[in-house]
């Protein structure tokens, strides 16, 4: 195949580069900003989609966060590819912060109660969400009874209070995010603009100063020709 790797990753290599990358967080980073940058599109549209990729972060649908992020750029007129990009707001360093964050505030406006330090309870309610969702997988082809009460445990205590959380959050940090981008998107494109356009001047020029000098001595070349026969 044309795009295959010529060196499989192993199972191990793949997790450890998406907690942290070959290149490092810093390289990511500076990557995603150039291609940003060189989108094909307005600035406003860009920024509108960086904040959608920013909210889409924020909400508890991992694994699912490029849609998110693709369906609320649509809906506020964004750039698709950009609000793509900004769901790298999103990553192992900042998942844990994010979490806790749309945790705390889901569970004030529900008016429940959570605890930052109960690490093991929050785990434990994950591994028996996960425990559910593989017996009742099984339970649909064999005569085993499904079970949802794990499922039940992680909706109402993490999930739910997680999507809450997650809207006043998500809108602050897109808002902001939307904002910063703005100017520095408008600025590096007017910047680009000029290069480009001064390359395409310089290159006028060069082609204007050669057109002269062959309209200047249009038989140069002939006379020296002539000149070299008449030699010989």
């Amino acid at each position: 195949m044309v795009f295959k790797r010529r060196d499989r990753r192993s199972p191990v290599q793949i997790a450890s580069e998406f907690v942290y990358p070959r290149g490092g967080w810093t390289r990511a980073f500076h990557y995603v900003k150039h291609r940003v940058r060189r989108l094909p599109d307005s600035p406003e549209r860009i920024a509108r989609g960086i904040g959608a990729g920013v909210f889409a972060a924020f909400t508890p649908f991992y694994g699912l966060h490029f849609v998110v992020a693709a369906l609320c750029a649509r809906l506020i007129n964004g750039n698709i590819l950009a609000a793509l990009s900004g769901t790298f707001f999103g990553n192992p360093l900042t998942y844990v912060p994010i979490g806790v964050v749309c945790l705390q505030t889901g569970h004030f406006l529900l008016g429940t109660d959570f605890e930052e330090g109960e690490t093991h309870r929050l785990m434990r309610t994950f591994a028996n969400a996960i425990y559910d969702l593989k017996d009742n997988l099984v339970a649909l082809f064999t005569d085993r009874v499904a079970d949802w009460h794990g499922l039940g445990i992680f909706y109402h205590e993490v999930f739910y209070p997680y999507l809450i959380g997650s809207i006043f959050p998500g809108l602050l940090a897109a808002v902001i995010c939307h904002y910063l981008s703005l100017p520095l998107i408008r600025t590096y494109q007017q910047r680009r603009r000029a290069r480009i356009k001064a390359k395409f001047e310089e290159i006028k020029r060069l082609a204007e100063s050669k057109t002269a000098v062959s309209v200047t001595n249009p038989l140069g070349s002939g006379r020296k020709s002539g000149k070299e026969s008449g030699d010989v």
